[in-house]
């Protein structure tokens, strides 16, 4: 584990022209460029094509969770504009209960122009399908870099799910350099996205249209679903010299009998669509490692911090994991279990459960690179060059590479 925390980042990076990241994305979805990599060969396709490149009878994993309006602005009476960016529930702290409370709630918030707002409560009107409320806002506590916010309302018709959607605006990534426009609404979720809890695409997925499903069916590929709620550290660059003094964020992800079985029947034959994807898959076996190898866990509290994945017994087999991870849950859940993951892909970690991945092109420095290079190795330079030296778009809205090692 040493030598992972260890790693410099500056090992990590490449020069990305302001030019090629895609402001926006194409027309139609799967029109979007492919560089594909098999086993240190590169060549290029359209998305539409992906099929072609995913084995028969395998199975195709994506995470269908949904972006939602996270960015809340209010106006002082000063006139000074205060934008509150929420980034995941408080109390309660599941997502479902929290979107569904109608008169308060709190949430986990980044706050811009936080200095213009020491103290006091931050108010406004809102008219929602008739229903008219007046929503305040105040500071309850600082944790780490985020504040912890309350929001309460004066109409319990209104739901927190309804205020947000109709009040907030969709968390476009910073280095877009624009507003989030009307568009955005639909292009930046994914055709299958169902769980509201992201504040950042799954960018993997935003590539497939119907028609892919079709020709995936056609060549008898399966599609299956996970739910991971992307967080702001998406977006969060490594500072640091070396990892090791990176700290990741928490993300929630959900379980239930039917998320485990297939992977268990396609062990060996799996694609994940998209690094939120890969860290669920691979959470989903570590979590079962801690199972077996310490019980069951206070509060039954299913949780994955940043490192302990280096130090857990990596010797134990996956179908076993798996198994073990099933029963428990089958034994533990009516519908689904919460758990959490900070789990930190980096150059030196074993791949368990995730074959090939399908996945858009990453920032310089940032810890989404590092998984790409523990996955393919130091391939990842000809991959990435290949990419500049070609016309491929860059980051979200970019272009796909699919990635076979």
């Amino acid at each position: 584990m040493n030598t992972i925390q260890n790693i410099s980042i500056s090992e990590y990076t490449y020069e990305l022209p302001n030019e090629r990241i895609a402001k926006y994305p194409l027309p139609k979805r799967d029109e979007s460029k492919l560089l594909v990599y098999q086993q240190g060969t590169l060549s290029e396709s359209v998305f539409k094509n992906i099929s072609n490149y995913i084995p028969k009878n395998s199975l195709l994993v994506y995470n269908n969770t949904r972006v939602i309006n996270a960015r809340l602005i209010f106006t002082k009476p000063t006139g000074a504009s205060i934008e509150i960016f929420c980034l995941e529930p408080h109390n309660p702290p599941d997502y479902a209960l929290s979107f569904a409370q109608n008169q308060h709630c709190q949430w986990y918030c980044v706050i811009g122009n936080l200095k213009k707002w020491k103290e006091g409560f931050l108010e406004k009107q809102l008219e929602i399908n008739g229903h008219k409320a007046r929503l305040t806002v105040e500071r309850i506590s600082t944790h780490k870099d985020e504040q912890v916010v309350e929001f309460f309302w004066d109409n319990s018709n209104l739901t927190f799910s309804e205020i947000m959607e109709h009040e907030g605006t969709i968390p476009i990534p910073p280095y877009l350099n624009r507003e989030a426009e009307d568009n955005d609404l639909e292009t930046y979720q994914t055709i299958y996205s169902k769980h509201q809890g992201s504040v950042a695409a799954p960018t993997a997925g935003l590539h497939f249209t119907s028609e892919v499903f079709h020709s995936l069916a056609n060549k008898g590929i399966q599609n299956h679903n996970v739910t991971l709620h992307v967080g702001a550290g998406t977006f969060k660059p490594v500072k640091s010299n070396i990892i090791g003094d990176h700290e990741m964020h928490s993300e929630q992800f959900f379980i239930t009998s039917e998320t485990i079985k297939p992977i268990i029947n396609h062990l060996g034959n799996i694609t994940a669509v998209g690094t939120t994807t890969v860290r669920t898959l691979e959470s989903l076996y570590w979590l079962g490692v801690k199972l077996q190898t310490q019980g069951t866990p206070i509060n039954n509290k299913l949780d994955l911090l940043q490192w302990e994945v280096y130090s857990l017994n990596q010797e134990i087999p996956v179908i076993d994991s798996l198994n073990v991870l099933l029963r428990y849950v089958t034994q533990n859940s009516n519908s689904y279990l919460v758990a959490s993951t900070a789990i930190i892909i980096a150059p030196g970690y074993q791949f368990k459960v995730v074959n090939r991945l399908i996945t858009n092109f990453h920032q310089p420095k940032s810890t989404l690179l590092l998984l790409i290079a523990a996955f393919i190795g130091s391939n990842w330079k000809a991959v990435y060059e290949y990419a500049l030296n070609h016309p491929f778009r860059f980051l979200s809205y970019g272009d796909s590479c699919f990635l076979n090692p």
